[in-house]
């Protein structure tokens, strides 16, 4: 068993409701991703769904992705500390345009966990996602600090399990071979906020080989 999950006895309890106090009126919260929304990553999340059924909390729609940065609101004016405007997306792009990103390959594995989610875990041995990171935190006020795990989230914890027997659970999971894929691109994306696990829109995407962000859902 993972230490830190070990050492939380149990895992924490998502509710489903809306959180007015964090999104104060402000429908959609962006997050910068790979999107791995593909057949066999979808068969993987969905035969993990299934293996910790009664582990989860109802109703998770979120497309199988892998979280590189949370941006925040987008808001044309920004007035509040987690507001996400255009500013900060121009100082993005022109970080990753800077660098020159080229594609790269990464491997879907395993499950693992949080204390607050189950996940599919990520190997991206040549440390690709850590510079992408490093390019969306320009003119960010999140710079990456502490650990950071790439994953791919299976669900929500619906309530406070103890973390043994969820271990337990989690290691009995036939995973098969680690998926691998391609990844030629970032996409940002959107959710709705009053919804726990709602699903995913692609706002817009940036492509190593173009160099230009695509503009697909605003």
């Amino acid at each position: 068993m993972p230490p830190a999950f070990a050492a939380a006895g149990l895992t924490l309890r998502n509710v489903r409701r809306d959180f007015p106090e964090w999104h104060l009126g402000r429908p959609r919260y962006a997050l910068w991703a790979l999107d791995v929304d593909v057949s066999p990553v979808r068969q993987r999340v969905q035969a993990a769904q299934n293996h910790l059924a009664e582990f989860l909390l109802g109703d998770y729609q979120r497309q199988p992705h892998i979280t590189l940065s949370l941006c925040g609101f987008p808001s044309d004016t920004p007035r509040h500390a987690d507001d996400f405007g255009p500013e900060t997306l121009r100082a993005q792009i022109d970080a990753l345009q800077q660098a020159r990103l080229e594609p790269f390959e990464i491997d879907i594995g395993a499950l693992d966990s949080f204390t607050s989610a189950p996940y599919l875990t990520v190997s991206d041995v040549g440390g690709h996602i850590a510079a992408l990171r490093r390019c969306l935190a320009a003119g960010d006020r999140n710079e990456p600090d502490g650990a950071y795990t790439p994953h791919v989230t299976v669900g929500l914890y619906a309530d406070a399990w103890p973390t043994a027997a969820v271990q337990t659970r989690l290691d009995s999971f036939a995973c098969g071979e680690p998926l691998r894929l391609r990844v030629t691109g970032v996409s940002l994306m959107a959710y709705a906020a009053r919804e726990i696990g709602g699903p995913l829109t692609r706002v817009a995407d940036y492509d190593f080989g173009g160099g230009a962000l695509d503009i697909r859902h605003y």
